[in-house]
Order: C-alpha cells, then sequence, then structure tokens
C-alpha cells in the first residue's frame, strides 16, 4: 500500500532516462582496472611482493608498461560485441588522477600518479564502446582510501582496513566521488557525442565497517554531496550482507528523484555450511518461496520498492566448492540447474543482476567466467523477455485493447472492495491502470539496450513514486493514492509478457552456434 504521508512525497522528481530504469542484466568485467590475481595473473609477473594488488604492480618494475598494455588487451570490441548486457564495477580511487592527481596525496599511491594516469581515458573509452553496442555501464569504487575490506582487490595487498577509522580517508572518498560524479556528468552533456549509458554508481565495494552506523554515517554525508552535483543519477550501495538492516536505512533516508538501490552479493561456496551442502539442495533452497533466502529477497524488495528503491545482485555466479559436487554423476548438468535456480530467484524479486567475472585469462572456470558457463551449456546464451508474436504499434489498436482490458481490470476491483463498505475513488484505479498501460506500450515497443529483446522496466520502486507523484499534483492528494498505485505495475509487467516468452536458452554442447 502507498504510504499516504504527505512528507514523504519529494518536491520535484525529474523524469527517470529509460535507459536507468530497464531491468539490468549484466556481467562484471573483473581484473581490468582494479587486478585480482586469480583471474588475471599475467599483469603481476613483475610485481613487488607478495604480488596480490594494484599497489604492487605499481610499485613492481615497468609497472605503467604493463598495466597499459592489459588495460588495452584484456577487453576489446568484439567482447561487447559478444555481451548483451555488463557492468563495469571494478575502478580504484587510483584510477582517477588522470582527472585530478590530488586525489592520490596522503595515499598508499602518493607519488604513483604518472602510473596510473591514463587509465581515465581507457575508462572513457570503454563507456563509448559500451555506448556503441548498446550497453549499460554501473561503475563501482571497488577500492578506498585505506581500504575498506582486507582483500587485495580494494587496492593494496595489506589486511588492515584503515578507510573507517580516519576523517582524511572519510572526506576524501567523498571528493572521489565527486570527482568521478563530475566526470560521468560531463560526459553525458559536453562530450561529443554525449553518453547516456551510465546506469549508475555504487559508492564502496563490499565494505566491512566496524559497525553498521559507521558506514551508514558515511553513506548518508556521501549521498548527500552526490546528489548536490547530480539529483537523477541513480546510486547503489552494498548491504554488508544484511540486506533487511540495510532495507530498512534506505527507507530511513530522504526522499529523492532517482532510486538508490541495494546491492546484494550472493555466493555459495566458500562456509562450510556452503561446502557440506550438495549442489541439488542449493538449488532447492533458492527455489523454495519458503526457504531462508527467497523469504529475504521478497521482504526486502517489497521494503525498498515502498521507499522508491530497488534490489540488485551485484556479484553471484556458478561456483560450487568441490563438497558440493562429490558423488555428482553430471556436474555440467548440476552447475546449470544452480545457475537456472539463481536466474529464477533474481528475476522474481530484483531489478537486476551481474555476473562475476566476465572472463579468466586461463579458460575452463564455468563456475567464475562468464565466457566459459555460456560455452559449455552452465549459462543461457541469453536471457530476458523475447517477442513471440507481434508487437501491435497502432495507437488505435492499442487503445481499444486498453479500453477492453481496463474495464475488466476496474470491474473486477469494484467487485472485491464493495465486501468492504466505504468511500472508494475507484476513478484512481481507473487512471492508474491508463498509465501503466502507457508505459507498458512505452517500454514493449522500444528496445534500447537488448537488441530483438522487449525493454523491461527495472527499477520499479522510483517510477512508480514518480507516477503516484504526478498523478497527486495532477488530481489531487487522497488518503485513496493507493488505488492508483495499486494497479499501476499490473499492465506495466503483465503486457511486455503477454506478447513474449522468458528466454532462457541452454546449450546441450559446446559453442553457440544454436543460439541467434
Amino acid at each position: 500500500m502507498y504510504d499516504r504521508r504527505p512528507n514523504l512525497l519529494p518536491t520535484r522528481i525529474l523524469p527517470p532516462n529509460q535507459t536507468i530504469v530497464m531491468n539490468q542484466r549484466g556481467v562484471n568485467i573483473g581484473s581490468w582496472f582494479v587486478l585480482e590475481r586469480w583471474i588475471a595473473e599475467q599483469p603481476f609477473r613483475c610485481a613487488a611482493a607478495p604480488c596480490q594488488s594494484d599497489l604492487d604492480v605499481a610499485k613492481g618494475a615497468h609497472a605503467k608498461e604493463i598495466l597499459e598494455n592489459h588495460w588495452d588487451s584484456w577487453i576489446s570490441a568484439e567482447d561487447f560485441q559478444w555481451l548483451s548486457a555488463m557492468g563495469i564495477n571494478t575502478i580504484g580511487y587510483y584510477h582517477l588522477c588522470g582527472v585530478d592527481p590530488s586525489v592520490l596525496r596522503g595515499t598508499d599511491f602518493d607519488g604513483l600518479g604518472p602510473i596510473f594516469s591514463g587509465a581515465w581515458s581507457r575508462i572513457v573509452k570503454a563507456i563509448e564502446t559500451a555506448e556503441r553496442y548498446h550497453i549499460g555501464v554501473l561503475f563501482d569504487l571497488h577500492a578506498s582510501p585505506g581500504k575498506q575490506n582486507q582483500d587485495p582487490h580494494s587496492g593494496t595487498s595489506s589486511p588492515v582496513i584503515s578507510f573507517f577509522h580516519t576523517q582524511f580517508n572519510l572526506q576524501l572518498m567523498i571528493r572521489i566521488l565527486r570527482v568521478l560524479v563530475s566526470s560521468l556528468r560531463s560526459l553525458r552533456f559536453d562530450h561529443r557525442p554525449t553518453l547516456s549509458n551510465v546506469v549508475g554508481i555504487e559508492l564502496l565495494n563490499e565494505p566491512k565497517p566496524p559497525y553498521p552506523a559507521a558506514l551508514q554515517a558515511w553513506y548518508k554525508n556521501a549521498i548527500a554531496e552526490i546528489r548536490r552535483l547530480d539529483p537523477s543519477l541513480p546510486l547503489f550501495i552494498s548491504d554488508c550482507w544484511m540486506p533487511d538492516a540495510y532495507a530498512d536505512f534506505v527507507k530511513s533516508l530522504p526522499p529523492t528523484m532517482a532510486p538508490i538501490c541495494l546491492d546484494h552479493h550472493l555466493y555459495r561456496c566458500f562456509t562450510s555450511e556452503d561446502i557440506s551442502t550438495a549442489a541439488a539442495q542449493h538449488s532447492a533452497s533458492l527455489l523454495n518461496p519458503n526457504a531462508p533466502t527467497p523469504q529475504t529477497f521478497a521482504r526486502v524488495s517489497s521494503k525498498l520498492k515502498d521507499a522508491g528503491g530497488d534490489l540488485i545482485v551485484g556479484e553471484w555466479s556458478g561456483a560450487l566448492n568441490p563438497g558440493s559436487l562429490l558423488g555428482v554423476a553430471d556436474e555440467r548438468r548440476e552447475r546449470a540447474q544452480f545457475v537456472q535456480a539463481q536466474l529464477d530467484l533474481f528475476e522474481r524479486h530484483c531489478s537486476g543482476w551481474f555476473f562475476w567475472t566476465y572472463k579468466k585469462q586461463f579458460p575452463g572456470d564455468s563456475g567464475w567466467s562468464f565466457r566459459d558457463a555460456v560455452d559449455t551449456g552452465v549459462f543461457p546464451c541469453r536471457v530476458g523477455l523475447f517477442p513471440v508474436k507481434p508487437i501491435p504499434h497502432d495507437q488505435t489498436e492499442w487503445a481499444g485493447r486498453k479500453g477492453v482490458a481496463r474495464g475488466l481490470a476496474a470491474a473486477r476491483h469494484v467487485s472485491y472492495w464493495a465486501q468492504y463498505p466505504a468511500h472508494y475513488e475507484h476513478w484512481r484505479f481507473e487512471k492508474g491502470y491508463d498509465q501503466g498501460w502507457e508505459d507498458a506500450f512505452y517500454f514493449l515497443t522500444s528496445s534500447v539496450f537488448e537488441h530483438g529483446a522487449v525493454s523491461e522496466l527495472g527499477l520499479e520502486g522510483i517510477w512508480r513514486k514518480k507516477r503516484v507523484y504526478e498523478h497527486a499534483l495532477r488530481d489531487g492528494r487522497s488518503d485513496h493514492l493507493w488505488e492508483y498505485d495499486a494497479v499501476f505495475p499490473y499492465p506495466v509487467f503483465a503486457l511486455p509478457k503477454a506478447h513474449s516468452v522468458s528466454c532462457r536458452t541452454w546449450l546441450p554442447t559446446r559453442g553457440r552456434g544454436s543460439c541467434h
């Protein structure tokens, strides 16, 4: 039900860019800019000990040459062409020194600016190439000054987390985000050609604060600063594997023109419980709506939509621990079923997902490498909704269908609430149905990203808030705005599915020849 408290309505909501609110199905381009040795070994060949992080590479011999060769060769235009959706979520603050060299002062990377100065121009080229292939880009700050977690993919090999312990680090990271957002705005408005395919930024990857309030206070400050620069840019925050707590945090934030999306990372291969659980049971627990994970996803997704936000899974994979595959006769089939179970869960409750990772230097890992997973049939060669019958473009025919469908839906609505005599404003229900139908037509007849696929609304929470707010401005506030809100999503999601098939084409053998 719509929260009727008027102070929760923003004073102004900008129309979200269609690119921004579309359902996001993506792949992380791991180890392109922030290096991870288990993904790409070659850049570490001259690194300083212990040879695990970007800082080690930067302090080693021939660092600038090695890094720039890697940035230029790890991903090519052919990779972008192959992908249908993807996100770049592996940049560190030091990659921005080409825009503002001062971001390195007082950090572990102080004095290493010349080594990383060429990164930003290559990041811009990546955005340009993604735009050419109708691909959206999500940025994630993977490394912060002082490190936000103990892993080497936070920039250094030190296990010490000091990001949260000094105001210098906390304030510098906000300034770094301002530099990034300003640079992205410039690409959107001043670059030639303009680039409109950045779908958002994630403020910090997998932070591990000493206590939740420390991170949440920083989140509030960072969000406020970014909103002053760009009120329309979707922001993504990590849930620190505490989705309910951080969904409540998102609900506590002031209303906004653009969504705050919660990023959850889902893996089932690291803990002792993961290792001792059979692969089939992992899959079953994700498919069972009464199991803990689906229950959490449903609950958190609902909370976030009420707040004008949404849930995404920013990292997941087909990886299973060998302990989960003991005695399995067909490992490929088991892994494929595990992937499908995750996809089913995400499609029910999330506005987007991003597989980790696109590829590894050495092929053959169908659990972690998206390319290998597709080639071996562990992952479907395409996902999403694809037309199975003609989509009508004639406005007269469309209006006629809308009238019939609205009449039937309104009759059911009136009949149901007649059981509970009271004052209603059923005309708002009809208005909501009309708006939902028009939005459905807009998405159904537009394919901005997915070639041949039906465009789908992804960030439902902010879109619904926007539409309800506009309706209240036009037709007046009321305790019965819920009648407009309750029906609006139905045609938005039902119409595309009525003309399409949910496509998860699985490959029985190696190769992509059967997928067109």
